[in-house]
């Protein structure tokens, strides 16, 4: 591989890692992140039918968005792998549910996450986003050591 081959593979992957982080930010702040996405993406979300195309994004993050008053991304702390067109980032967030639950990843079950991103042409052709969307712990009927862990 040639130095400007290496440079160029590189900067594909600062770029791709930035549309990422991007998508963290903007979505902390309350700011429009959409335009991050191609037309015709793909998002999966547990517990929520994939979105196929830029709608049915815009609604699949409108629907798990009334779950939060709040929602901070510890992007300083993220692990990035970078291949190809994936960018998979394993991270942890804080913040609190619409019912006034707070929930910190360090300091309970909830809030860790791990997304898979395809990024080609600077947009997001797939997102698998893998959490466990019970970040109050109150999912103890199907989980009894939930219970007995407060």
């Amino acid at each position: 591989m040639t130095d400007t081959t290496a440079r160029e593979a590189r900067e594909a992957r600062e770029d791709r890692k930035a549309v990422a982080v991007a998508y963290f930010k903007r979505m902390d702040a309350g700011r429009d992140f959409t335009d991050l996405f191609a037309d015709d993406a793909y998002v999966y979300f547990p517990k929520h039918a994939p979105a196929r195309g830029i709608d049915e994004v815009r609604r699949l993050f409108a629907d798990v968005f009334v779950l939060f008053r709040s929602v901070v991304h510890e992007v300083a702390y993220f692990n990035y792998v970078v291949q190809g067109d994936h960018v998979v980032v394993e991270g942890t967030t804080h913040g609190v549910l619409a019912d006034g639950t707070p929930w910190r990843a360090t300091e309970g079950l909830g809030g860790r996450f791990c997304n898979v991103f395809e990024i080609r042409d600077g947009r997001i052709q797939r997102l698998h986003i893998h959490l466990d969307p019970d970040y109050g712990d109150a999912d103890t009927a199907r989980y009894p050591w939930l219970d007995a862990a407060s």
